[in-house]
């Protein structure tokens, strides 16, 4: 049977994994680390490069690269790389392209099928975004998985024999989701879900970068439009402080010139974990709300939950570990680990969608995250008020489902209607979200009432199908909502899809020679010249190396170039391990 993987498509960081006899495992990619970041760069000539070498491009180029642009999946925003125009589901498409060349070079053969996860709070648009990506990195999406619980499955997994009510808190780098989960008796049980999507790690980092720059006399919007290159180089070193305020009390961050370089005698600040908290307080503030509303919809107190469990890279900040606590008068648990443990769900999913016998006596089922249902008129005061939104499936049913409800024409002799589809949790569809419009016809003349049943079936994927029956002739209409939604349609794939296949990439194997040559030219810039000579020399030598395709030259200049960036270069990262 063909492989099924496990894709955690994150904002930051993405992952993969597979099921194996003794539980999910991640699937290191080509450069031998767990995660690969979420970033999608254009070369000079022309050719694409994803992950650490693209985040390594974007501090010398960010006019070239793209990030955070699960964001916007779903939208009609697009990014300008280079001289080509690329949608956040073609950029998503990339990341997981890659992700599949990955897990072929882990199993020695293709790999068509997986289990993709999202934000629990992602709406039909972006879902459907997200299976549109899938389909032009050329993957059969099986399932679109809630982030949250595929985190509960991973544990489900360990522990399925326990009778517990837990609390998924998953702050990731870009959206913050929160899932109460049951599990009894084998069974594992989404009671309710609830979220942000424009919330996560991201946001503290900015918010960081921003602070820093006031420190300095400058504000982050203009600083993005009259020096891009200093904003590019200091959002990674605003990621790296944050990150290590998590366990040092304080931080020196040194502050990019104009062009980006950070030279000799660069302007230093000092960060203390109390100012970040201070900066980054009201964003976390922003938890809150999800949290009541997801205990509220479960019908469960606080005091009710017998576990926290913490999800995603932002959760290792003390101030988040403090506030659930708080919040909940417990310590949360983190067992797993947070970047990994969404991919690691997604794929004992991707074996249960696959009969896998090692997950054969585990069930799970999960819950719609949003209210859907149609625009309606009221009547009032012998008067109809329009634009009133009625619920046919509410928020945090159990899906698939299926419901249909019965609505009446408004005016005499009314041949047809046109139905509004929404999705939220307003009363008034001005302030829901359109999903798509169809008119149904052929209602025969009659007084005002004339019946039509209306009903939503949403899948495992939270995708919409919608029918609609008029009652007196038993006529039917089918919609998918996809008319309206923003984002690809299926010519727009078909035709994304034939562009990525003469898009220009690296071989995999090219993978670590990309990421470190984008590292040292980064390095180069900020170094003083002496030193910058010296890298020069390592890089020509590198370089030769690969024109001669002398495989022995090839490994001996790139750990040369290794051992120089590793002493030389404090704020960067090695994802290879190759660091001293």
């Amino acid at each position: 049977m063909d492989p099924i993987i496990g894709i955690d498509l994150g904002t930051t960081n993405s992952a993969v994994a597979h099921l194996t006899p003794t539980g999910p495992e991640i699937i290191p990619n080509a450069l031998g680390a767990r995660l690969t970041p979420s970033v999608v760069g254009v070369e000079e000539k022309g050719t694409v490069v994803v992950g650490a070498a693209a985040r390594e491009l974007q501090v010398l180029h960010p006019e070239r690269c793209a990030s955070l642009f699960k964001r916007y999946m779903g939208t009609e925003r697009s990014v300008q790389l280079g001289s080509r125009t690329f949608s956040p589901e073609e950029l998503s498409g990339l990341v997981l392209r890659t992700l599949k060349h990955d897990a072929e070079a882990h199993f020695g053969r293709e790999v068509t099928r997986a289990v993709i996860t999202c934000p629990a709070y992602f709406n039909d648009r972006q879902r459907k975004a997200t299976i549109a990506a899938g389909r032009i990195a050329g993957l059969t999406v099986e399932r679109i998985l809630n982030e949250p619980t595929a985190a509960a499955i991973a544990y489900g997994f360990h522990e399925a024999r326990t009778d517990k009510k837990i609390l998924i808190f998953d702050l990731g780098g870009g959206t913050f989701d929160v899932s109460v989960v049951e599990l009894f008796d084998g069974t594992m049980e989404v009671r309710a879900s609830a979220g942000e999507t424009s919330l996560g790690g991201e946001d503290f980092t900015r918010t960081l970068a921003a602070r820093i720059l006031e420190t300095q006399g400058l504000a982050f919007e203009r600083a993005e439009m009259t020096t891009p290159l200093l904003v590019a180089r200091l959002i990674p070193l605003a990621e790296i402080a944050k990150c290590r305020l998590s366990r040092d009390d304080s931080v020196i961050v040194r502050i990019p010139a104009a062009d980006g370089s950070i030279p000799e005698g660069a302007k230093e600040t000092i960060v203390d974990r109390a100012k970040l908290e201070a900066w980054v307080g009201p964003i976390l503030n922003r938890i809150e709300l999800p949290i009541r509303r997801a205990l509220a919809d479960a019908k469960l107190a606080r005091e009710e939950i017998d576990e926290v469990i913490l999800v995603g890279g932002a959760t290792r900040m003390p101030l988040v570990i403090r506030r659930v606590t708080e919040l909940f008068g417990k310590e949360p648990h983190r067992r797993l680990n947070p970047d990994e443990v969404v991919a690691l769900g997604a794929a004992v999913q991707a074996g249960l969608v696959g009969g896998d016998n090692a997950v054969d006596d585990l069930v799970v089922t999960d819950v719609a995250p949003f209210t859907l249902g149609i625009a309606v008129a009221k009547s009032f005061a012998g008067g109809l008020q329009e634009r009133y939104f009625s619920p046919i499936i509410n928020r945090n049913t159990t899906i698939p489902v299926s419901r249909v409800e019965r609505y009446g024409t408004l005016t005499p002799n009314q041949p047809k209607l046109l139905v509004s589809v929404y999705q939220g949790e307003a009363r008034k569809v001005g302030e829901n979200l359109l999903l798509g419009e169809f008119e149904v016809s052929g209602i025969p003349p009659g007084p005002p009432g004339q019946e039509v049943d209306i009903r939503f079936t949403y899948d495992l994927n939270g995708v919409l199908e919608i029918e609609a029956t008029v009652v007196a002739t038993k006529r039917k209409v089918s919609h998918v909502i996809a008319k309206h939604a923003k984002g690809l349609t299926e010519e727009q794939i078909r035709k994304a899809v034939k562009a990525m296949e003469k898009l220009k990439t690296h071989p995999r194997e090219e993978a670590v020679n990309r990421f470190v040559i984008a590292r040292a030219e980064r390095l180069y810039k900020e170094l003083p010249a002496e030193l910058r000579q010296h890298l020069g020399e390592l890089l020509d030598g590198f370089e030769s190396g690969l024109q001669s395709q002398d495989p022995e030259a090839i490994e001996r200049h790139r750990l040369n170039l290794q051992m120089f960036l590793s002493l030389h270069d404090p704020d960067g990262e090695d994802p290879t391990g190759n660091e001293e």
